[in-house]
């Protein structure tokens, strides 16, 4: 369980608050541009410091910590792929910057396998399409095994059909893994077709997350505005 306790964020003109709990499951941050979505996910990262409060996991604050020993996996915009290498030797980085040993090479073929990508080890990133190069990032990711995954609009240039396939694929091995996830969108049906709960960002304020398919049958005035129904 992730808990925002008594959070700032300041940073020049702009303010945002926030102070609520995320549940164990799939959350979704929607909300305006520029409202705040991606800072909240870089704070829990641990990219960005906020001006005051509490980052607890489980009940650790780990505000204090650095990104690399935080329990958060990130899956960015651009999938962060290295082109020079295979897609084998760029997620085998999850698990060692030196030589894979088999024993790790058999848990990249294991992950790529999850991802629907078994057999393309050998190949690299400009040789997939935009679709497996979303699988290659969510498996190097899983491999990270970490307990709390935050998703950045990691297939925001992908089509419709494909965008729901892949955050489908994320829910699926979320839910096997016992993995948390905090999801940023600005599409309401993405939320609504993975998400547990969802959490408006609005006017300088995070919003606690609620129980998504109730929260849009009957959406509070702030939610009402952002999606432009009366």
């Amino acid at each position: 369980m992730l808990e925002l306790q008594d959070i700032e964020i300041v940073q020049d003109d702009f303010r945002l608050t926030a102070d609520c709990t995320f549940s164990k499951g799939f959350t979704a941050l929607i909300g305006p541009s520029g409202a705040g979505k991606s800072t909240i996910l870089n704070m829990v990262a641990g990219f960005l410091a906020p001006t005051r409060g509490r980052i607890l996991w489980d009940g650790r604050d780990v505000a204090g910590l650095a990104p690399a020993k935080r329990p958060v996996s990130i899956l960015f915009q651009d999938n962060n792929l290295f082109p020079h290498l295979t897609i084998a030797a760029n997620l085998a980085l999850a698990l060692t910057t030196r030589r894979p040993s088999e024993a790790q090479l058999g848990r990249v073929a294991q992950a790529l396998e999850q991802v629907g990508l078994r057999g393309m080890e050998a190949r690299k990133p400009a040789e997939l399409s935009g679709g497996q190069q979303g699988r290659a990032a969510l498996a190097r990711v899983l491999l990270q095994d970490r307990p709390l995954m935050l998703l950045d609009e990691p297939f925001s240039a992908l089509g419709p059909a494909l965008r729901g396939e892949m955050l489908e694929l994320v829910a699926r091995l979320a839910r096997e893994q016992g993995i948390t996830v905090i999801m940023v969108s600005h599409a309401p049906e993405d939320a609504k077709r993975v998400a547990d709960q969802t959490a408006l960002v609005s006017d300088g304020v995070l919003h606690p997350p609620r129980d998504t398919l109730p929260l849009f049958a009957d959406p509070p005035p702030d939610l009402r505005a952002y999606l432009g129904t009366r």
